[in-house]
């Protein structure tokens, strides 16, 4: 076995530790400032810390194993305070947590892992210095018995942690565990391992020895412990032969004189083992993203196959063929299917405040950058969405957080000046609505958007509505600022936020602002995007499709009570709905195709555009089915108006349309406003 063959799963925990160190990194800064003690939160930061040095150490990235060491250091002399953390700590704490990133991030890339930075190390380690008595270090007086090579591994840090171990009374010991491939298909790898050992010793390093073992393999992995469990006991944990047990370190001299006493930061690692003890995350099995992708690539020809088989049944029914039994056992299969899309795609949803979790951390480098207080607040509660919907809306999410705290929120001389408090709070809210979309919002309680400004940098007439202007704000390149800076400047963010929103996700975007009260920003987004419920329709004499959760009804058109504006012969007519006037457009004068029909077709889907109902007649509705939509990535094929094509069972490539987008790129948004404007109750 090869130590690459570890890094997947490395790269899994560590990623989630990260989280869970920011988390709580935050959760302690926050206390920090109120001058509060938070021994949990100190302990759960330590904990994520010691798990991420030991697993870094077991595939030898020394220079991640140093920073969580000295990152470590300073949380015994925090735990020692009583959880108690000065507030000038935590941003070398931060800048420690970013070092590990970069470099784990380094890792996944199959990139050389940086060095650990000097000055972060003499700033972490000045942390632990500060707080640390004359009694902090003290002297165990035992000696390491290590291999060369092995003993080059070992940081001073790890040396002094095994020599205090012995002074302590425990026994200092090098365990070898030889993986292999029996072990693991017995579910015994180093993982396991790891967490079968640490249960009954404390694990100061895990280093990986190549060449060749007892049992044949050409790795070993040296387990360094301090533990006071006899010996049967740690080999039973490794799985006993090959694997072998040595004494590193002579003992300190007998007497109750010469132990230290226990120390804070004995204390946490107790908690450490304690912790360790108990079932790690049971009940969950982490899946790579791949693997899913393959389950519902699988799926989806599953659906394409089910299609086909309708089809067929029907051209059988239509010639007149005993078809009963056969549509039963289809109407069975569809069911079936339907039950494997939900159970799959639940498998690849993941919740929404883990795709914000990050959020906190760039208000946090934005607040400083920009000498601007701002508190963030979330109500993101546990919806979920498609795990490759919430990576697309994650970047989205960045560029208007950042847009509203560098644009939007006013320095705090500027709000005192305005009667507001000097903290500015910016929202961000999420629901989940019933038919099948996700709603999100961002909102700032700032300056509101200086329409007159962007319209004079675009150099247009001001903007008289909300649509107006987001679209002018979406122009490429329009920026209010007259130079760039290291947050914003090019105009490229709300460019990005639409393509991503609108065009690659079918989802909607709108703006509210208001002079001095703030802007919000509303995105609707679909949960999944992969296989959806589509109707499909006929116009012009072709088939097509579009996504249910993008129509609002379904209604039938009558062409006698249908209104022109004045002024307007032969342009877009108005149907009522509901005592409301909405427009009407015909799909084949979008498509640009002639079907030979007088007037619009019979039927009309009812979409939202620019958050304004709008109607789109098509000839024929022939019904609603699951489809594999797939998106069109090639740019010389792609076009505004299509999300996408699919195989509706006749081995036909089908266009599966996005209403509202279609109807804006003909011009149908200036012409539907006026149109609104002109219409009222019809």
């Amino acid at each position: 076995m090869d130590l690459a063959d570890f890094l997947p799963a490395y790269l899994t925990e560590v990623e989630e530790l990260l989280g869970i160190a920011n988390t709580q990194l935050l959760a302690l800064e926050t206390a920090a400032k109120q001058r509060s003690a938070s021994p949990r939160t100190v302990r759960e930061l330590f904990r994520a810390l010691h798990t991420i040095k030991g697993l870094s150490a077991m595939v030898d990235v020394e220079p991640i194993v140093s920073i969580a060491h000295w990152m470590e250091a300073a949380l015994r002399q925090a735990d020692h305070a009583g959880g108690r953390v000065p507030e000038d700590s935590i941003e070398p704490l931060m800048q420690g947590l970013r070092a590990i990133e970069q470099r784990v991030h380094q890792l996944a890339a199959g990139k050389p892992v940086a060095g650990a930075s000097k000055g972060l190390l003499d700033r972490l380690e000045q942390l632990d210095a500060t707080e640390r008595g004359p009694q902090g270090s003290p002297a165990a007086p035992a000696r390491l018995e290590l291999e060369p090579t092995l003993a080059a591994k070992l940081s001073t840090s790890d040396q002094e942690q095994l020599l205090a171990g012995v002074a302590a009374g425990k026994r200092a010991l090098r365990l070898d565990y030889v993986p292999s491939a029996d072990r693991a298909a017995q579910g015994l790898t180093i993982n396991t391992v790891r967490e079968r050992v640490g249960q009954i010793a404390e694990i100061v390093k895990v280093i990986p020895v190549a060449g060749a073992t007892n049992g044949g393999g050409n790795l070993t992995f040296a387990l360094l412990l301090l533990t006071r469990e006899d010996d049967a006991a740690l080999l039973e944990a490794v799985g006993g032969p090959p694997a072998t047990l040595r004494m590193v370190a002579s003992s300190a001299p007998a007497g109750p004189a010469s132990l230290p006493p226990p120390t804070s930061a004995e204390s946490l690692l107790n908690e450490e083992e304690a912790a360790a003890a108990e079932p790690r995350r049971s009940g969950v099995l982490r899946v790579e993203v791949s693997r899913l992708d393959e389950a519902l690539e699988r799926l989806a020809a599953l659906v394409v196959t089910r299609s086909k088989l309708a089809r067929a049944v029907a051209t059988l029914t239509a010639a007149g063929a005993p078809t009963r039994e056969l549509v039963q056992v289809l109407q069975e299969n569809a069911r079936q299917l339907r039950d494997l899309r939900a159970s799959i795609l639940h498998l690849r949803m993941v919740r929404v405040g883990e795709v914000l979790e990050r959020l906190p951390l760039l208000v946090r480098g934005l607040r400083r950058t920009m000498g601007k207080q701002v508190r963030l607040e979330m109500d993101v509660g546990d919806a979920e969405l498609d795990k490759s919907v919430a990576d697309r809306l994650q970047p989205t999410l960045v560029h208007l957080v950042r847009n509203a705290v560098d644009h939007g929120l006013e320095r705090p001389d500027e709000r005192r000046a305005a009667g507001k408090p000097e903290e500015g709070v910016l929202r961000l809210a999420c629901h989940a609505r019933s038919n099948g979309r996700l709603e999100l919002t961002v909102s700032d309680d700032g300056q509101g958007v200086d329409v007159a400004t962007v319209a004079a940098r675009a150099g247009v007439p001001v903007p008289a509505t909300p649509e107006e202007l987001l679209e002018l704000m979406c122009r490429p390149g329009l920026s209010t600022r007259a130079s760039a800076d290291t947050t914003s400047g090019r105009g490229m963010g709300m460019d990005i936020v639409k393509r991503i929103i609108v065009e690659q996700l079918g989802g909607e975007l709108r703006l509210e602002t208001a002079p001095g009260k703030g802007t919000t920003f509303s995105l609707c987004v679909p949960l999944t995007i992969t296989i959806v419920d589509a109707f499909v329709f006929e116009c012009a004499a072709l088939r097509y499709a579009v996504p249910v959760s993008g129509v609002e009804e379904i209604i039938e058109v009558d062409t006698s009570r249908l209104v022109h504006p004045p002024g307007r012969a032969g342009g877009m007519a108005m149907l009522e709905r509901r005592g409301q006037a909405v427009p009407l457009l015909s799909l084949e004068r979008l498509l640009r195709r002639d079907g030979g029909r007088e007037g619009p077709g019979p039927k009309a889907f009812v979409v939202r555009q620019r958050g304004m109902p709008l109607a789109i007649a098509v000839d024929r509705l022939l019904g609603q089915q699951e489809i594999v939509l797939r998106p069109l990535e090639d740019p010389l094929v792609r076009v505004p108006g299509v999300a996408g094509a699919t195989d509706l069972g006749d081995g036909q490539p089908t266009l599966v349309l996005d209403l509202p987008a279609l109807s804006a790129a003909r011009g149908g948004g200036s012409r539907l406003e006026s149109a609104a404007a002109k219409g009222g109750a019809a």
